[in-house]
C-alpha cells in the first residue's frame, strides 16, 4: 500500500493522533503527515503511506489556505481561544469593512512573524511549548514567510466588548495563523486573538477531496483503502515536470545527473523539478547541481 491519503482531521486531535491512528488502521508503522496542524484546528491534513513517505518534505513545502476568524478586544497565552487571557481592551471603536481590509493589505507579501511560544519550534533542544508550559518566555528569531492573499469573508460582528470577523489567507509554509490574527490585532489598535480555524487546502489539495475517519475505516473493512489514495506521481503535479524517454529514465533510476533541457533555464537553485518517465511514474526529484548551474542533480530518487 502506498499514496498519499487526504484526510479531513477532526478538531480534538493532534497530527500526530491521526498518524497513529491511520497506523492502526492501514497496519503499517510507514506513515508520516505533511504539516502540523493543532489540535482544535480542523481541515486538511495529507498523509503519506508507504513509499510516499519519500515526498513528504515536497508537499510540507507548498502553499497553505485556511479560512479563520480573528476576535478583538483580547488576547490569550496561546494566541487562540484555548488559552488563558492575557490583555483585554474593549473595542470602543467603529471598525470599518474598509479599516479590516487596510490592516489586511498590509499584512500581505512577505512578512516577519515570531513563532508563538506554544508550538512545536525548537530551540536550544527544547520544543517552545515545554518552556511555556514550565512559566518561561524566551527570545525567538523571527523567521520570513508570505502571505500570497487575505481576503475578508464576512461582516464585521460586534459581540459584548468585543469583534469578530473571518477572514481567508493563503501563506507560505511555517505561518502561524494565530499569530497572524494577533498581528491584524495590532494593525487595528487591539489585543486579539484566533477564535477559529479550518485548513481549506494544502497545496493543490482540497477540502472537498478529503476523507473522514470514518469513511477511512469503511474502506479499509472493504480491503478497499488503496482506492482512496492518490498516487505519488500525481500527488507531486504542483511540481515544475519534466518528462524523459526509457533510456535515460534507466540512468534517473542510478542517480545520474541531467542537463537542463529547453524551458528550464530560468529554474532557481532551490526549485524542485519532478522528472516522469514516458509511463507518467515519478521517478525522482531534482533539483540545481550546486557547483554546475546548467546541469541538475537528483535530491530524491524514488524508483530504483
Amino acid at each position: 500500500m502506498e499514496g498519499v491519503l487526504l484526510i479531513n482531521k477532526p478538531a480534538g486531535m493532534t497530527s500526530h493522533d491521526c498518524v497513529a491512528k491511520m497506523r492502526k488502521i492501514a497496519k503499517t508503522k510507514k506513515i508520516g503527515h505533511t504539516g502540523t496542524l493543532d489540535p482544535d484546528v480542523t481541515g486538511v491534513l495529507p498523509v503519506c503511506i508507504g513509499r510516499a513517505t519519500k515526498i513528504v518534505e515536497y508537499l510540507t513545502a507548498a502553499s497553505k489556505t485556511y479560512e479563520a476568524e480573528v476576535t478583538l478586544g483580547f488576547s490569550t497565552t496561546t494566541e487562540d481561544a484555548s488559552g488563558e487571557v492575557v490583555e483585554k481592551k474593549k473595542v470602543d471603536t467603529v471598525i470599518t469593512m474598509k479599516d479590516a481590509e487596510e490592516a489586511l493589505h498590509a499584512l500581505t507579501g512577505d512578512i516577519d512573524q515570531v513563532p508563538p511560544m506554544y508550538s512545536a519550534v525548537k530551540i536550544g533542544g527544547k520544543k517552545l511549548y515545554e518552556y511555556a508550559r514550565a512559566g518561561q518566555t524566551i527570545e525567538r528569531p523571527k523567521r520570513k514567510i508570505r502571505i500570497h492573499e487575505m481576503t475578508i469573508l464576512s461582516d464585521i460582528e460586534a459581540k459584548g466588548d468585543t469583534v469578530s470577523f473571518r477572514f481567508k489567507v493563503q501563506c507560505s509554509k511555517g505561518t502561524y495563523v494565530r499569530t497572524l490574527a494577533v498581528m491584524i490585532g495590532e494593525q487595528l489598535g487591539y489585543p486579539a486573538h484566533m477564535s477559529h480555524l479550518i485548513r481549506t487546502a494544502s497545496g493543490p489539495f482540497l477540502i472537498d477531496q478529503c476523507h473522514t475517519f470514518e469513511e477511512i475505516e469503511k474502506k479499509a473493512d472493504e480491503s478497499s483503502l488503496q482506492d482512496i489514495l492518490i498516487p505519488i506521481s500525481t500527488a507531486l503535479n504542483h511540481l515544475p515536470k519534466m518528462s524523459i524517454n526509457d533510456t535515460l529514465a534507466k540512468k534517473v533510476k542510478n542517480g545520474a545527473v541531467l542537463e537542463v533541457p529547453a524551458g528550464f533555464e530560468h529554474v532557481a537553485a532551490e526549485d524542485s523539478i519532478a522528472v516522469y518517465d514516458e509511463q507518467g511514474t515519478c521517478l525522482a526529484i531534482y533539483k540545481q547541481h550546486p557547483e554546475k548551474p546548467h546541469f541538475l542533480k537528483p535530491s530524491k530518487v524514488l524508483v530504483i
